[in-house]
């Protein structure tokens, strides 16, 4: 994905379902009436090899707040399900800047992480929904320089929640960066999700330690 302006160039058909993402958005964040935006050069159904159509990060603060273009219909309605939108989500993520490298490598970095999990749902037809993990089963962090201890995620309703669209229902799943020990912790039945979070916050923190 390259950094380009956040709207699609392509407005037939109206983008109903991209604009209420962005209006939810805007409304939480006023004033960014342009955060940043990765755009797709080549769009998935072209042949392109990112699922997502685009991904926005919206300053927080000390932290930026991601939010995905196309698991759910940006355009017309194409998915089946009558009350959902789509696969009836788009993902997002609060990162915390302290820590980060290079701004927008890391932020690319995250445009990746979101496509290869769109990817898995495109291509093989996995759902994500709050109160889940993401075990990767990989020791290195997932932030571009791999010197954190963040190497999966659970997940959890945004605050933006679910919205209602022309073409149905959207959920917003946060993801939360979790470290190996934490999710080997819920895997063995130790730890829920929900206590995690209790524990580590819905910021993704590149700087902070195992809990467990």
């Amino acid at each position: 994905m390259s950094e380009k302006d956040k709207r699609p160039l392509d407005e037939n058909p109206e983008p109903v379902g991209w604009d209420a993402i962005t209006e939810i958005f805007d409304r939480m964040y006023p004033g960014q009436d342009n955060p940043r935006h990765f755009g797709c050069l080549i769009p998935w159904r072209l042949g392109g090899p990112d699922p997502l159509q685009g991904v926005s990060a919206y300053d927080g603060g000390d932290y930026f707040h991601f939010v995905t273009y196309g698991l759910s219909d940006l355009y017309e309605k194409e998915g089946t399900d009558p009350e959902y939108s789509g696969y009836g989500l788009e993902f997002t993520m609060k990162l915390r800047k302290e820590g980060m490298g290079d701004e927008i490598q890391e932020q690319q970095c995250i445009v990746g992480i979101f496509n290869d999990l769109a990817r898995l749902t495109f291509e093989n037809g996995e759902q994500f929904f709050p109160d889940e993990y993401i075990y990767t089963g990989q020791e290195l962090g997932f932030d571009r320089n791999q010197k954190s201890k963040l190497t999966g995620f659970v997940t959890t309703l945004d605050e933006a929640g679910t919205i209602e669209t022309p073409n149905g229902k959207v959920d917003f799943v946060k993801l939360i960066g979790a470290t190996d020990a934490e999710l080997k912790a819920i895997m063995d039945g130790k730890l829920r999700v929900r206590e995690l979070i209790e524990k580590i916050g819905d910021i993704t923190d590149y700087t902070r330690d195992s809990v467990v």
